[in-house]
């Protein structure tokens, strides 16, 4: 066993971050509490430092429970979190960033993204006066935040012209797997332009996001992570709900050797044939897995059948979508 790979975040090589990611939204999947923060802690003395969550998962339980697991290691990690305001103010923005710090109980993110660009009029919201992009320039400012970024996993268009605003983002996070390459290709369209511009990669949903085709036996967990981490990315970020997941994520990233280039285009082949209609990747198609208040911000219907969905008609907290839509 040797140590998790260290990667620089991008152009700012003097910040590295593990090979590996804790991804939040799983966290929140957690029989309890008490498993969470056992979750968090080994992931920690296993050698993961960066970390991710998002303002809207769980009503905020992740990272609450995220922020219970790091004391006294807050220190030894890269903590990244998202702001949810979907087009609408910096003032909303900001307001999210004051509610996270509160709940990771800390004083400043390393790195603060704004979440879920999808849809076509995302970059205008995002650049427009007035807008995200102001908070997060702000926000890197006042010091509370590190660097900024942005996310999504719908449409590789979007993320290009989020890029094209010319914001000086320093990270970007898209779903990166074997069937990606043969469907709307993040890796083919996206990676290219953040390597060359120096952006931090930063690669999510390896195994699909639920795990899909390791359960139907195209291929396993292992072989999805091996093959993201070999990517040209900083990091790759993957969701973990038990501590069993906990450990063999850190089995395979304390163990990690590159796929080569002929392995790598064997398992996109191996793939291929499952790759073409999205089943595995319905993230990209599915309203199922558009966060609700993204589609609350744009005037869209909800799935009701959604857990998130069916959490935030459950909650009688205060959030985002409290808030007067953006026109």
């Amino acid at each position: 066993m040797s140590p998790i790979p260290l990667r620089s975040f991008g152009r700012n090589a003097d910040t590295k971050i593990s090979a590996i990611g804790f991804g939040g939204h799983h966290l929140g999947d957690a029989p309890d509490e008490k498993t969470a923060i056992q979750m968090v802690q080994e992931a920690v003395d296993g050698g993961i430092t960066f970390f991710d969550n998002c303002w809207e998962y769980h009503r905020g339980k992740t990272e609450i429970w995220m922020g219970k697991g790091l004391k006294g290691r807050r220190d030894k990690v890269f903590l990244m979190t998202k702001t949810c305001p979907h087009g609408r103010d910096a003032a909303l923005a900001l307001q999210m960033l004051e509610e996270s710090l509160r709940r990771f109980e800390t004083d400043h993110l390393d790195l603060w993204q704004v979440h879920g660009m999808g849809f076509d009029n995302d970059p205008d919201l995002f650049i427009r006066p007035g807008g995200a992009a102001e908070a997060l320039t702000q926000a890197k400012k006042s010091g509370k935040v590190r660097y900024v970024g942005f996310t999504g996993h719908k449409d590789p268009g979007v993320h290009l012209r989020m890029i094209e605003t010319g914001f000086p983002f320093d990270s970007v996070q898209m779903p990166l797997n074997p069937f990606d390459a043969n469907y709307h290709s993040f890796a083919a369209q996206v990676l290219p332009e953040l390597n060359k511009r120096g952006i931090a990669a930063l690669g999510m949903k390896p195994i699909s996001g639920h795990g899909e085709p390791v359960k139907k036996g195209v291929l396993t967990a292992e072989e999805a992570l091996r093959y993201a981490m070999s990517l040209p990315v900083t990091t790759t970020i993957t969701g973990m709900d038990s501590l069993d997941v906990v450990r063999q994520a850190l089995r395979v990233a304390q163990n990690f050797q590159p796929m080569q280039q002929a392995e790598m285009q064997a398992l996109r082949d191996r793939c291929k044939q499952y790759a073409a209609d999205g089943r595995f990747e319905l993230y990209k198609l599915s309203l199922r897995f558009d966060n609700p208040e993204a589609r609350i911000a744009h005037g869209f219907p909800l799935d009701t059948q959604q857990v998130e969905v069916k959490e935030m008609l459950g909650s009688s907290e205060n959030t985002g979508s409290a808030f007067p839509k953006q026109q």
